[in-house]
């Protein structure tokens, strides 16, 4: 195994500190073991950083113009999954992650190193950008670090880089375009590209039920899709996917998990003004934690109250219980078990009714819903369920478009026998699948269970008509299809 290489001074030493986390955690998904994610991080570091030596001590090829390539973590990312192929090739396969041995042997792998007009759009955006501007939309979008970080580590004015994050987003977005219509693509993926770009430039844009259903088939379309539309929080996903390739969301998670973790060990969180998404459900996990933590403090520091009490006996606390409740009101931490997430699909205590199964709200009045949340409709539990007390009135159709090692494109149509003013579709997935990105509908997802809102434009539908949207999914392991739909909170029926 290779050594690392070794910094040429302080200012790549802090750069090898700050790549090598990141390095280490996507080879750490593309391995079987810790010991094999370790050799491959330092055989790919190693690498990476020889490329991006020699990459910088080339000379420009003309004034203000570099030669195109990523930036530093991107760069060592890619050399992570290069290595995984040449460990592939040389007979130590068995060593690497079994999905990512499937993917390496198929075309969507040769994508990313075959012609360059045929490799990912956002790989090829993020190449054509200068080497600030690549920097600083990866780390803000990809690594979820703060814009103060972000300045920090740039060396940037904390007060003008929101903007200059935004500026850059739709310098990417242009690069993405014009790369876009420089594609080998058949005539109806031409006759899209422009009516792609006026839909995408606007959340206010209409998308024509033509360009919807042929982005629900057209994987390379979707994908351009999700480059060019910088509203929706679809971006980082895109960059993630379209740059490193398998376990591209993956690895996105466990950034934005490492930068959560780094913000509570007691780094300053960031500012209104940093442009971070707000994340409610890390939040309601903090205060939830939080809550016990006290709970356990308080509950312990009476058991001690009470096992000190005069006349122990006539209390009802033998000895024998106080000596053992004493370690507990000492260390209150060791009470409290670690919290551990809910089984995929499971619906949680606020969830449930007096039955213990989910419950439906019955959608007359979404938008006092906030998103991300669910609500139940049964106050006392005496309440009918609305899912088993009526017939259905729907159909739905959930069809898989593609899928791949870590994601999976789908549209859902739901045909409706009552004419609607607007509609709300629910579903729940088995396997813990997360959806990224969503057209022709806006998405809450809570756990399990996924709600699709209708759009400005597509809310009203006729008797006996149907609505329908796609989106953009991760999963791992297993990819069941979605079950129990309701349209406005009734059941409905496979078509």
């Amino acid at each position: 195994m290779p050594d690392l290489p070794t910094p040429q001074d302080t200012a790549e030493a802090a750069l090898f500190s700050e790549c090598w986390d990141a390095v280490l955690s996507y080879a750490d998904l593309c391995t079987a073991g810790s010991t094999a994610a370790t050799q491959l991080a330092t055989e790919a570091f190693s690498l990476g950083m020889r490329e991006a030596r020699a990459a910088e001590a080339l000379p420009a090829r003309s004034a203000g113009r570099r030669p195109a390539r990523l930036p530093r973590i991107p760069l060592l990312l890619t050399a992570v999954r290069e290595t995984a192929a040449d460990w592939e090739t040389q007979g130590h396969g068995h060593r690497l992650d079994p999905e990512l041995r499937l993917w390496l042997n198929s075309d969507k792998a040769a994508r990313y190193t075959g012609p360059p007009l045929s490799r990912p759009l956002a790989l090829r955006g993020l190449r054509d950008l200068q080497a600030a501007d690549a920097e600083l939309l990866w780390l803000a979008e990809v690594e979820a670090l703060p814009l103060s970080a972000v300045a920090r580590r740039l060396g940037l004015d904390p007060a003008t880089v929101p903007d200059e994050l935004a500026e850059v987003r739709r310098l990417f977005r242009d690069r993405c375009h014009r790369n876009h219509l420089d594609t080998p693509m058949d005539a109806q993926c031409r006759s899209y590209a422009r009516l792609l770009d006026a839909v995408t430039r606007s959340p206010a844009a209409d998308t024509p039920n033509d360009l919807s259903r042929h982005l629900a088939r057209c994987v390379e379309c979707a994908e351009a899709a999700a480059c060019l539309r910088l509203h929706g929080g679809g971006l980082p996903a895109a960059l993630a996917g379209g740059v490193i390739g398998w376990g591209g969301l993956a690895y996105l998670e466990r950034r934005r998990r490492a930068a959560e973790v780094r913000l509570g060990a007691g780094r300053p969180a960031p500012a209104d003004g940093d442009g971070a998404p707000p994340n409610p459900g890390a939040h309601k996990a903090r205060v939830v934690r939080n809550g016990l933590l006290v709970a356990a403090v308080l509950v312990s520091l009476l058991a001690l109250a009470v096992s000190m009490m005069p006349g122990g006996t006539d209390s009802g606390v033998t000895p024998a219980d106080a000596s053992d409740r004493e370690p507990v009101a000492a260390d209150p931490g060791v009470s409290v078990p670690p919290l551990s997430p809910l089984p995929s699909g499971s619906p949680k205590p606020s969830d449930t009714g007096a039955t213990g199964k989910p419950e439906e709200s019955d959608g007359e009045n979404p938008a006092t819903t906030p998103q991300g949340t669910s609500s139940s409709t049964a106050a006392g539990g005496g309440a009918p369920d609305p899912d088993k007390s009526e017939p259905p009135t729907c159909r739905f159709q959930y069809d898989l478009v593609s899928e791949w090692p870590d994601g999976f494109q789908a549209t859902v149509t739901v045909t409706t026998e009552r004419p609607l003013d607007t509609w709300r579709v629910a579903w729940s997935f088995r396997d813990g699948q997360k959806v990224g990105q969503m057209w022709d509908a806006s998405f809450a997802q809570n756990d399990a269970r996924v709600t699709a809102t209708a759009a400005d434009y597509n809310k009203s539908v006729p008797a006996d008509g149907s609505l329908a949207f796609g989106f953009l999914a991760s999963w791992q392991g297993k990819n069941s299809p979605a079950y129990g739909f309701t349209l406005n909170g009734h059941r409905c029926a496979k078509a």
